[in-house]
């Protein structure tokens, strides 16, 4: 901003020294402008952005859970698997594989509703296209690592499941 008000008093300076008489008012750079323009256009984006921020937490705090509860529910299989000679390995891609299959699904729907929402996020979108591959890519990427780093708490303690004690309790 420091920049534009030393061009345009520079300018000033040199249409006075052209002509006195000619008008110089609201002189700003064309980034102050845009700026401007797009100020309608920022505040919602930034609570779009806000609320997708708080929507990937839920998403992997509810997968979690999810994965949790099912890891606990699953106590007594995840025992037997590691007695017969399971490795943890094998019982982390087990949870991993759940947990990315209901990822899998929720993004497909989400696919489905940007593409019912394409004519409404167009309107808000600048210099973006609604349904831009990288986007959609990186998108689908952040969601899908959020997924993996919420299933790894579960899947970590399914490996410390010890299959006598577990067994003795059922």
């Amino acid at each position: 901003a420091a920049a534009g008000i030393s061009v345009a008093e520079g300018i000033r300076a040199a249409l006075t020294r052209l002509d006195p008489n000619v008008p110089l008012f609201d002189a700003r750079t064309l980034d102050l402008r845009l700026n401007e323009s797009l100020g309608s256009r920022r505040t919602p984006m930034i609570l779009l952005l806000g609320f997708a921020a708080i929507a990937v937490f839920l998403a992997a705090v509810g997968t979690y859970g999810v994965l949790a509860y099912s890891v606990a529910q699953r106590r007594r299989e995840t025992a037997i698997r590691l007695a017969l000679g399971s490795r943890p390995a094998d019982i982390v891609a087990l949870v991993l594989k759940q947990g990315l299959g209901m990822a899998a699904i929720g993004l497909a729907a989400g696919a489905v509703g940007v593409a019912f929402m394409v004519r409404w996020i167009q309107s808000l979108l600048f210099g973006v296209e609604p349904l831009d591959p990288l986007v959609l890519g990186v998108t689908a990427a952040v969601l899908s690592i959020s997924v993996v780093l919420a299933c790894l708490i579960p899947a970590r303690r399914a490996t410390r499941i010890d299959p006598m004690r577990a067994l003795a309790q059922e």
